[in-house]
């Protein structure tokens, strides 16, 4: 199951990385705690609007921004997860066995195959 808040957590934890910045840093500066910056960023908080807002303010980050590399992410997560699903295999499809008909001696321009499941041979 892809979790939208661990997503989330890890684009802002990219974006403070990017920077070069601490979590002390910029939870100093968004007046939110350390450690619930912390356990945002690890995924393990549902930050609220509000809370998003301060952190990009802080960051310096347009929250269209923030949310539109969290959605490429998460379709990137989605796709990734859509082909992990293994289809069933199915079961060989049992086909006809053909007659051995033997063209020996026959030259190869009076041979005809009519269909995959029928072999004629046009006699002289």
């Amino acid at each position: 199951m892809i979790l939208l808040r661990r997503l989330l957590g890890d684009v802002l934890r990219r974006q403070r990385q990017r920077q070069g910045r601490t979590l002390r840093e910029v939870s100093s500066s968004a007046r939110v705690s350390l450690g619930y910056l912390s356990e945002v960023e690890r995924g393990q908080k549902e930050a609220s609007s509000e809370l998003l807002s301060a952190i990009c303010d802080a960051l310096d980050v347009r929250m269209s921004e923030l949310m539109r590399e969290v959605s490429d992410e998460l379709a990137l997560a989605e796709l990734a997860q859509s082909a992990a699903v293994t289809e069933p295999v199915p079961a060989p499809v049992r086909r006809p066995m053909l007659n051995s008909v033997s063209v020996a001696g026959v030259p190869p321009e009076r041979v005809t195959i009519k269909a995959p499941t029928e072999v004629g041979v046009v006699a002289a």
